[in-house]
C-alpha cells in the first residue's frame, strides 16, 4: 500500500472518528436495548480518480513531463558524444592492441556509468517534487474530506478499490473533485530530494541493476 493512501485513509479514520463522536448520544440513545451497534453510514472516495480528474492533479501530471523532457535537453549532447565515442572505438577495434582497446574501453564505460547516475538523480529529484506536492494536495483534501463525511453524516468512508459494487451516490469522488479544484487548482512541482525510505529503495534498486 502507498503512502498517499495510507495518509488518506488516516484521515478518512480521523473524520469517522470525529462524526462518530458528533453522532453517538443520539445512536445511542436510538439503539436498542440488547446493545447492538448502530448502522454504519459509508461514503466511498477513489483517490487515483481524483488525482487524475482534478486540475492540481492533471497540473501535476503536465509539470512532471515539462521536467522530464528538460532533462532530456540537458543529457541530449552528453548521450550524443558517448555514442559517437563508442561507435569511434568500434571502428578502431581492427588496429587498437589489447591493452589500449581495454584503457579506452573502461574510460567509456566510467564516463557511461558517471552520466547515467546523474540521470538516475535528476529522476529522483523529479520523483521527490512529485511526492512533496502529492503530500500538499493530500493535506488540502484532510478538510474537505471531514466536510463531507459530516454532511452526509458518515460513519465510515472506503476506498473505491476496496468496494466491489456501491451505489453512485455513496461515491463522493466527483464532491471532492469539484471542492479540490476551487480550493487549490494547482501547486508547483520542484525538484526535491527523496524522503528517506525512498532513498533506500531507490539505491536497492540501482544495486540491483548493477
Amino acid at each position: 500500500m502507498s503512502k498517499t493512501r495510507l495518509l488518506i485513509r488516516s484521515l478518512a479514520v480521523a473524520a469517522m472518528v470525529l462524526s462518530m463522536a458528533a453522532t453517538a448520544p443520539s445512536a445511542l440513545a436510538a439503539a436498542p436495548a440488547s446493545g447492538a451497534a448502530p448502522a454504519a453510514r459509508i461514503v466511498v472516495f477513489d483517490l487515483n480518480r481524483a488525482f487524475q480528474a482534478s486540475k492540481v492533479g492533471q497540473s501535476i501530471a503536465q509539470q512532471v513531463v515539462d521536467l522530464r523532457k528538460q532533462a532530456e535537453a540537458q543529457f541530449k549532447s552528453e548521450v550524443a558524444t558517448l555514442q559517437r565515442e563508442r561507435a569511434q572505438i568500434e571502428a578502431e577495434t581492427a588496429v587498437l592492441n589489447a591493452s589500449v582497446k581495454a584503457q579506452k574501453e573502461n574510460a567509456w564505460k566510467a564516463r557511461a556509468m558517471a552520466l547515467q547516475k546523474k540521470v538516475d538523480e535528476r529522476g529522483n529529484l523529479i520523483q521527490g517534487g512529485v511526492i512533496k506536492a502529492r503530500a500538499q494536495v493530500e493535506e488540502a483534501l484532510g478538510p474537505i474530506l471531514k466536510g463531507l463525511m459530516q454532511e452526509r453524516q458518515a460513519t465510515v468512508m472506503l476506498d473505491r478499490g476496496a468496494v466491489l459494487i456501491a451505489p453512485p451516490g455513496l461515491d463522493v469522488t466527483p464532491t471532492v473533485v469539484q471542492r479540490l479544484d476551487l480550493k487549490m487548482p494547482t501547486v508547483k512541482v520542484e525538484l526535491a530530494p527523496l524522503p528517506p525510505a525512498y532513498q533506500q529503495a531507490a539505491a536497492r534498486q540501482q544495486a540491483a541493476q548493477q
